[in-house]
């Protein structure tokens, strides 16, 4: 029996729909948030590192638009990213050649960077170019939905948010299925705008992400990037922000041969994005939403965890429609992010039409694409 409404979330590229080929048309708008969100100028360099199996059309519409803005596009297709390290012997040499000479990454995998070590993050730092993924997001939907979101929009709720979580001392996390989980130590990520050389972001934007030094309680997973949806409760224990114990039959199982190390607390993100989908998306869309919770544990490597490099068992969980208290001040309730409400926020969301509309969390409204940008009406 499946404990989660969401438990059709596709498991890779192969089992998202194609779409019909004038979609094309309706792609355009979220495409062009992404380009602007990479400062695509002309002239540059651009690097479209799309797994074989990502919809041609969402490739197509990408290109097109990088194209338009007289910029040098390459399409390099590549075989899907294995999770984890398990083909650590795969050769990469091609990628990451590639890598190196663009301005701009745009980066379609399903696994993400973050399981590979010649494209870790410490890489991508190293190198001038502005690197863009679509971690299980290079999709029409994804496109369609969290990707017409005006930046601005979202990063005036990223300020806000960022000014009442910078200064907490503890964020707890519960859940009607049993998560009550409380984070300490917190560093947030700033994520000043639009990127810049070295930089590594996702697409559509997303949320509020921090790195704990401390982590207690319990995670009943709803969904993981290992286990999908368990199929009884799987419940993981904190204490010193490691696993010190993981619970439920067969995800249990899967989870514990993943890194059979241990894992410890790698990361954490709150969602601030109110047009990423929740039914129908995957799972590192779903965790993008406004008033969702996920958060990422990886392999401990030699007993430790080490942060410079991958764990190769990076892992994310996630916590749908969550309650969270930041200092005990209510921040997210069942699911519905508060600040949503607030007057600057709205004020905001009005420079490109109704804010009831640009705000609204259900993202089964699809935004009008005259809402989209670039505002001011």
């Amino acid at each position: 029996m499946t404990i989660n409404p969401y438990a059709a979330s596709p498991f890779s590229y192969v089992t998202e729909p194609s779409s019909a080929p004038y979609s094309i048309v309706e792609l355009m708008p979220g495409v062009r948030n992404l380009c602007d969100y990479v400062r695509l100028t002309p002239g540059e360099r651009v690097l479209l590192l799309m797994e074989h199996t990502v919809d041609p059309v969402v490739v197509q519409a990408i290109a097109a638009a990088a194209a338009f803005q007289d910029a040098e596009v390459r399409i390099l297709s590549v075989a899907p990213f294995s999770p984890g390290g398990w083909d650590k012997e795969a050769s990469l040499d091609i990628e990451t050649a590639a890598f190196r000479e663009a301005d701009v990454v745009i980066s379609g995998t399903w696994w993400g960077e973050v399981h590979t070590a010649p494209l870790f993050f410490d890489q991508i730092k190293s190198r001038s170019s502005r690197f863009l993924s679509l971690h299980m997001t290079a999709t029409a939907g994804a496109l369609l939905t969290g990707g017409r979101l005006p930046a601005k929009v979202f990063y005036a709720l990223l300020r806000r948010a960022l000014r009442q979580l910078s200064a907490a001392r503890t964020i707890r996390v519960t859940s009607a299925r049993g998560t009550d989980v409380t984070f300490s130590g917190m560093a947030f990520d700033p994520d000043p705008g639009a990127l810049r050389p070295g930089d590594w972001r996702p697409f559509p934007y997303g949320g509020a992400n921090f790195w704990p030094t401390d982590t207690e309680g319990v995670i009943m997973v709803e969904d993981s990037t290992v286990t999908g949806v368990p199929e009884e409760s799987l419940r993981l224990t904190f204490e010193g922000n490691l696993v010190r114990k993981i619970e439920g039959g067969r995800a249990a199982e899967q989870l514990r041969r993943y890194a059979p190390g241990g894992f410890y607390l790698r990361h954490g993100l709150i969602g601030l994005n109110p047009k990423v989908r929740v039914a129908g998306g995957t799972q590192f869309e779903r965790e993008k939403h406004a008033g969702a919770f996920y958060c990422g544990i990886d392999g401990l490597t030699d007993g430790i965890p080490d942060k410079t490099g991958p764990g190769f068992a990076h892992c994310d969980c996630q916590v749908d429609r969550p309650t969270v208290l930041v200092d005990d001040e209510l921040f997210i309730e069942r699911g519905r992010l508060l600040m949503l409400d607030e007057p600057e926020i709205r004020e905001v969301a009005a420079q490109f039409g109704p804010p009831d509309v640009i705000l609204d969390d259900n993202p089964v409204m699809i935004l009008p694409r005259r809402y989209t940008g670039p505002g001011v009406r």
